[in-house]
């Protein structure tokens, strides 16, 4: 009780929740990833000449050297962000390295893993400039137009230029090649994002109803269809499937996410699948990998040698539970696209099941991060890009994963850090900087308070 004369005094504010930083676990995990990633250079070595290999010291130190200067503009610039993320990163980057060289020394006349290094190299170091220079990572909501035009020129660059291997994915001038496709589905989830994050009202609230489905008024999701009718128009004049499927999926996902409609699923499995049958049919690229889907040892039967499907799915069969052991494998049988389309048979053969496993799990721990960041930012475009960019790692590692494992057609595309391939290589590094950025700013502006479905405590 106050006596007379006194007044009353506010309760002091409460203190804002800091959650811990936890960058002493990043680098242990750094350390470790690091060390099993020379183990298993190391092991290829030893399998294949029975000592170890003489560049294992400086394959071991450039490893941890980019590792080391990636941790340190995390710790500089964002503290809080997750600990897992980085060095799930490179420990498949390095997994993937050692892969590729363990397939080069089956084709000493054509090395990829000097390339690749170097290509690694050059992801880290824009990893570390997206780190260092997004401190914010609303400011990509107000270059979204800006993202997507960019995105459809890039798509269109491969046209003109001649296809390889029947598809048009490639940039290549003299020993130069980019596959611009890879750079336009981060732009295009940026857009995505932004675009749904400022029309999400009207998405969910607006226009018809048909059935359960809530159909959005045409101006507000006319636009965003058209964008995602071109580029995927365009990747199926290029022949390039799996990025038109990976698009259509990141599509479908965030329209979800951004109106809360189940419905809009249940659409996208059906428009899928009228798409995939349609393309089927009038498409001979794309029916022949279908029927080579359906009948893989077709070619065995005929007396024409197993196709590369066939040859993977021996893979498979060959590493059994634990595999051969890393170098011991013969998935270079597969042919040309050992290295890139079926590097994972490669793993599946020589790791085996339990390996395989492993490098799932570590590609599903990746996603389940970025989903955590974008559950845990209040404003909706920092969700809508968190989980656009997960989804782009856990759609690429599906189409990837069932197709050489014959459970969907084969659609050409390489598996994030483990295949040959510089531009994908590199994207990917750019996806996990962005995520990175996205988990710092959801932990460092945690108190602990609710928040409404607008973004606003």
């Amino acid at each position: 009780m106050l006596s007379p004369g006194t007044t009353a005094q506010a309760d002091p504010p409460t203190p804002a929740v800091r959650l811990p930083r936890r960058r002493g676990i990043e680098f242990t995990l750094l350390v470790l990833a690091v060390l099993l990633s020379v183990y298993g250079y190391c092991a290829v070595g030893l399998a294949r000449n029975g000592t170890l290999p003489p560049g294992a010291a400086r394959y071991g130190a450039g490893l941890g050297v980019l590792a080391l200067l990636a941790h340190v503009a995390v710790r500089w610039r964002a503290p809080y962000a997750d600990p897992l993320l980085l060095p799930i990163a490179v420990l498949l980057n390095g997994l993937g390295l050692v892969l590729v060289h363990r397939l080069d020394l089956e084709t000493p006349a054509d090395p990829a893993a000097p390339t690749q290094l170097v290509w690694s190299t050059l992801g880290v170091g824009l990893f570390i400039a997206v780190v260092l220079v997004l401190r914010d990572h609303r400011v990509l909501q107000r270059y979204a137009y800006v993202c997507v035009v960019t995105a459809l020129v890039l798509l269109m660059l491969p046209i003109f230029f001649p296809a390889v291997n029947g598809a048009r994915l490639w940039i290549r001038v003299g020993g130069f090649s980019l596959q611009p496709g890879e750079f336009a589905k981060v732009l295009l989830a940026v857009f995505f994002a932004g675009y749904l994050a400022a029309n999400r009202n009207a998405l969910a609230y607006t226009g018809r109803r048909i059935w359960k489905l809530q159909l959005p008024a045409g101006r507000v999701l006319g636009p965003i269809v058209t964008v995602w009718v071109l580029s995927v128009g365009v990747l199926v004049l290029e022949r390039d499937l799996g990025t038109s499927l990976l698009f259509f999926g990141l599509f479908v996902i965030l329209l979800y996410v951004a109106t809360g409609r189940t419905g809009w699923i249940a659409v996208g499995l059906l428009l899928a699948a009228l798409g995939a049958f349609a393309v089927g049919r009038l498409e001979p690229y794309v029916h022949n990998r279908v029927e080579d889907w359906l009948h893989p040892f077709a070619s065995v039967e005929a007396g024409l040698g197993p196709s590369q499907l066939a040859q993977s799915l021996y893979a498979f069969a060959a590493g059994g539970l634990l595999g051969t052991g890393l170098g011991l494998g013969h998935s270079i049988l597969i042919g040309f696209a050992a290295k890139s389309d079926f590097i994972l048979a490669t793993a599946g053969e020589e790791l085996g099941l339990a390996g395989l496993s492993a490098i799932f799990l570590l590609y599903g721990l990746l996603v389940e991060r970025g989903y955590r960041a974008g559950l845990a930012l209040r404003d909706p475009f920092g969700r809508l890009l968190a989980v656009g960019l997960a989804s782009i790692v856990a759609l690429q590692v599906f189409v990837i994963a069932g197709g050489v494992t014959g459970l969907i057609p084969l659609t050409g595309m390489p598996m994030p850090f483990l295949a040959q391939g510089g531009s994908s290589v590199v994207t990917n590094w750019i996806i996990v900087a962005l995520l990175i950025r996205l988990s710092d700013s959801a932990r460092s502006r945690y108190d602990g308070a609710p928040y409404d479905a607008e973004g606003a405590p």
